[in-house]
This record gives structure tokens, sequence and C-alpha cells, in this order.
């Protein structure tokens, strides 16, 4: 059975980088208002599960991104795995996931 069929993440709000000469270990937020540019990353936390549980799915879905070949990483954010892709990959890591059973959880701005 696929244990990422019972996973869901959701996209973080900010745009992150990689920490100045720790990239694929720290991420830090961009500012509000510094242009986009390539190494821009985007965020994804896991809510479906927590803990030892949460790591060891969200390096499932860091493999499963490597099996086609995205460059990604598993980094720790505000006390959670978190998964962290380059923007300009966001479409197909989302389509990949999405493919293997994963849910991914939209925002909707004035929801609530």
């Amino acid at each position: 059975m696929n244990t990422l069929q019972h996973s869901v993440v959701h996209r973080l709000p900010q745009s992150y980088r990689w920490s100045a000469g720790q990239a694929g270990i720290a991420v830090e937020p961009l500012t509000l208002g510094v242009s986009q540019g390539e190494d821009d990353l985007i965020g994804l936390r896991l809510l479906s599960h927590n803990g030892a549980r949460a790591w060891e799915i969200m390096y499932r879905l860091q493999e499963t991104l490597a099996d086609i070949q995205l460059l990604c990483s598993v980094v720790e954010w505000q006390g959670d795995p978190c998964l962290f892709v380059q923007r300009n990959d966001e479409h197909a890591t989302t389509c990949r996931l999405k493919n293997f059973g994963v849910g991914i959880a939209e925002f909707f701005p004035g929801a609530g």
C-alpha cells in the first residue's frame, strides 16, 4: 500500500532562498518586494502527519521527486520538516505528488 496516498501537504505562504553558504541545508524567507530570481524556493509542509513520521514521509516525497530529477531538500522550518523546491519546478512537483495520491491543500484568500 502506498502510504503517500494518506498524506496532505500545503504550500507555505512565503518565498524562500537558501541561506548564504547553506544550500540544501537552511532557508530564509525572501523580503516582500524583492524581485524573484532563479534561486527562489517554495516550501511544502505536511499537514497529515507529525513528529518522526512526518520526517519519514517528507524524505519519501523527496525520493519521489528525485525519480524525475527534480532537485529538492527536506529542511526544518519553524519546527517542522518542509520540502523546498525551486519555484520554477512548483507545477512539476505538485503534479508528481498528486500522481502518487498526495493531497495538496489549497489556500483561498479571504476564506474563513
